[in-house]
């Protein structure tokens, strides 16, 4: 057969020219597979006449390869702060970041919800008298999933118009009005999307919303549970709507987005019930980006420290600009108990109210319940529904190892279930009992030496639980695996059964909806320091957001160490305080420059703080100081194991009490303290409001110990009126094994 010759072929060039369109569109093709979206951060915004729009677009120009820039951008941040989101190939991200001007591009990175006793059990009871008038001025932007604005703890029945400084807009698409108590509403969802609107289709941001800022709603409960009166913190103060979460999670461009809109918006708290799976550095962490330029237009930002316990270093909130919320108990506890045949009875939680009548069912154990050589032991155990045998489980009650045997139970016909107990509670369609490490053991042991063991589930009930507050299991603990002298947690606010507000439109596991719902998670606590937040505010609206977190902080009730697993590092400061938070005496003031000497202190050059502040700011040449002299309200260090220590930390606070008053220093320390405390000089005195007098604690100790790795004491400064009290940490390296 002759070879053909192509270049004296007919068609030659019509064949070349489309071989080359069609190798051109195989590699736009690819290079548009291969983009994904980067969030590009530039920092301030620069002063004087300026473009951002035009800046972003040419930056894009610069670096992309066979895309426009208009394509390729997805968001352009020009409100608060400078920046924008770009769909980017990885030789684009590279070339970006090594432009000057570019702080950092990092992966838009998906971000999740971290899922009205609460408010009596703090002090704040309905008779307290706050002023209204302020409450009312007072805006809490809540980042989550939206809001059913119909509920009526949203109602805006008594409301006047919204604040002047209010300069935001309601644009919450279709089938959304806002009203005088939801004033602002704003939605992120992806271009396509099928939520078009700010109402609330998952519950959560419902539930947040309501917690902070609801209005008094009388005689609401969960199907009887938890009955009473349903009220937010500030029930007089507006909210502002920044829809950014959706069915697939709450993309870090979207929450960029709605911190650039908020702050310029005019809120004074923004509420944040979403974390990310591990710590991302500072530069990259889009609500790290977001509050630093908040805090620096004067917004508090609150955020949840995540679920993610009991394990140390799991707190992945931890930017010292951020009040971190862990999660803890109040003194109502709904319990069920189980009954086994041999009359034992167990008592568990959850929210029961489908009782067994009485009967007792045959009881089986997941390992004896599961198809023979299916799965591993382990899975066996814990009643995984892949190995379960459906004849074996249908009308018996089934007990298991973990806390999601309940799923397998529903899917097989069970007559109830008796599960691991993991902090969390939730409505399920039959009768389910949640047991701790030592109950199910007593059940196991039954079971095994039974020839036909029982058992029967009783309807839950409310009782008091006098050991509250203590840090929930799943809540995520300390240290700060980033910046080892900024503790983190913060504080501890209530966030196990929370009844609050809650959307219609999911149906719960028992087939109902409900305008109510009780949840649990770090997600319920940060809007009650949220709301704290913006109390303090009503009364003191000029106050600087340190100031606030400040008084949040300084005036948190102490925890029993014992009685929260891993002890300080589960709750920071201590207990949430609303009353005593108003009139704290004495802040600890942290400014804008103090934060930038702070991000020079763990490596930030002079050119990228420049870039962050938009202002001349400078980082030392020479030796740099440490973190720890941040003025923060509580004090950590860490410290080699075994080697003797001294440690000093300078601090600044600034008199917000009455004039001509003397504070004295006090140490508090346990029993067998193994660190010496010393407070130069021991009294301070003022005489004059925001007057401010510097003070330096020195921390010594002969070396800490594989067998007790954290010791922790309290400076308190009282005037004999006002406690100010300021937690001090040391640890070692041993924690880990802690």
């Amino acid at each position: 057969m002759g070879r053909l010759n192509f270049l004296h072929h007919p068609y030659a060039f019509i064949i070349a020219f489309t071989v080359i369109l069609m190798s051109l569109e195989a590699a736009t093709t690819t290079a548009d597979e291969d983009r994904q979206v980067y969030i590009v951060y530039l920092g301030s915004l620069p002063k004087g006449e300026f473009s951002p729009m035009s800046q972003h677009l040419s930056v894009l120009d610069e670096v992309l390869e066979g895309s426009s820039s208009t394509d390729s951008l997805v968001r352009s941040y020009q409100r608060s702060f400078n920046g924008f989101a770009a769909r980017l190939t990885e030789k684009e991200r590279e070339k970006l970041a090594n432009k000057e001007g570019v702080v950092s591009v990092f992966p838009n990175r998906i971000y999740k919800p971290q899922t009205t006793g609460s408010w009596d059990f703090m002090g704040l009871s309905e008779t307290h008298q706050p002023k209204r008038a302020f409450e009312s001025d007072v805006i809490i932007g809540m980042f989550d999933t939206g809001i059913w604005p119909e509920s009526q703890s949203f109602s805006d029945i008594g409301f006047g118009p919204p604040p002047k400084k209010w300069k935001g807009v309601c644009s919450g698409g279709q089938n959304f009005t806002c009203n005088k108590k939801i004033i602002g509403a704003r939605i992120y969802n992806p271009q396509d999307h099928f939520d078009t609107s700010v109402r609330d289709l998952n519950g959560h941001g419902t539930h947040t919303a309501s917690i902070a800022a609801g209005n008094n709603v009388k005689n609401v409960s969960l199907h009887g549970f938890a009955g009473g009166m349903a009220r937010g913190g500030v029930p007089s103060a507006r909210i502002a709507v920044y829809k950014v979460c959706f069915p697939e999670g709450c993309a870090g461009a979207d929450i960029m987005a709605a911190f650039d809109d908020a702050i310029s918006d005019g809120v004074d708290i923004i509420s944040i019930s979403l974390g990310f799976d591990e710590v991302v550095v500072l530069d990259q962490d889009p609500i790290a980006i977001g509050a630093f330029h908040a805090m620096a237009g004067g917004v508090l930002t609150v955020q949840s420290a995540g679920n993610a316990g009991p394990g140390v270093f799991s707190v992945n909130s931890i930017a010292p600009w951020i009040i971190t919320v862990a999660a803890s108990t109040i003194d109502r506890k709904i319990i069920d108990r189980v009954v086994l045949g041999n009359g034992t009875a167990l008592t568990g939680r959850s929210f029961n109210y489908h009782p067994s009548n009485g009967t007792m069912y045959p009881l089986i154990y997941g390992r004896a319940a599961s198809i023979a050589r299916k799965c591993t032991a382990f899975l066996e155990k814990a009643c995984s529904a892949d190995c379960l045998n459906v004849t074996a489980v249908k009308g018996k009650i089934l007990l298991c190892d973990s806390a999601w045997g309940d799923e397998g139970a529903l899917k097989f016909g069970a007559a109830g279930t008796i599960i691991l107990d993991n902090g969390e509670t939730s409505v399920v369609p039959i009768p389910t009992t949640t047991l701790g490490d030592e109950g199910l053991k007593i059940a196991r042991s039954y079971f095994n030496s039974t020839k036909k063991p029982t058992a029967k589930i009783l309807k839950s009930e409310t009782v008091k639980d006098f050991s509250a507050p203590v840090v929930a299991t799943f809540s995520s603990r300390g240290p700060n695996s980033l910046i080892p002298e900024i503790m983190k947690p913060d504080i501890s606010a209530p966030g196990v059964d929370i009844l609050a507000a809650f959307s219609p439109v999911p149906i719960l596991p028992d087939n109902k909806s409900v305008d109510y719902n009780i949840l649990s998670g770090t997600s319920m606590s940060c809007p009650h320091v949220a709301g704290v937040g913006a109390y303090i505010k009503s009364f003191h609206p000029t106050w600087s957001p340190s100031a606030v977190r400040s008084a949040l902080m300084t005036t948190a009730r102490p925890m029993n160490d014992s009685a929260s697993l891993h002890g300080t590092l589960s709750f920071g400061a201590g207990h949430l305080d609303p009353v005593k938070a108003v009139n704290p005496g004495l802040v600890y003031e942290t400014s804008k420059a103090d934060y930038i000497q702070m991000l020079c202190n763990i490596g930030y050059n002079t050119t990228m703080v420049r870039q962050i502040s938009g202002d001349n700011s400078t980082c030392p040449k020479g030796k740099k100081s440490s973190p720890k002299d941040l003025n923060y309200p509580t004090m950590t260090v860490y410290v080699k194991q075994l080697r003797p220590f001294r440690v000093e930390f300078p601090r600044t606070v600034t008199n917000v009490g009455p004039s001509n008053s003397t504070y004295k220093a006090e140490v508090v320390a346990g029993k067998h303290p193994r660190m010496k405390v010393e407070v130069n000089p021991p009294t301070v005195s003022f005489k004059k409001e925001m007057e401010k007098k510097s003070f330096v604690v020195a921390v010594t100790g002969k070396g800490m110990t594989m067998e007790k790795p954290v010791e922790s004491a309290s400076l308190v400064w009282s005037d004999g009126t006002h406690s100010v009290r300021s937690p001090i940490f040391v640890y070692t390296d041993m924690l880990i094994d802690f």
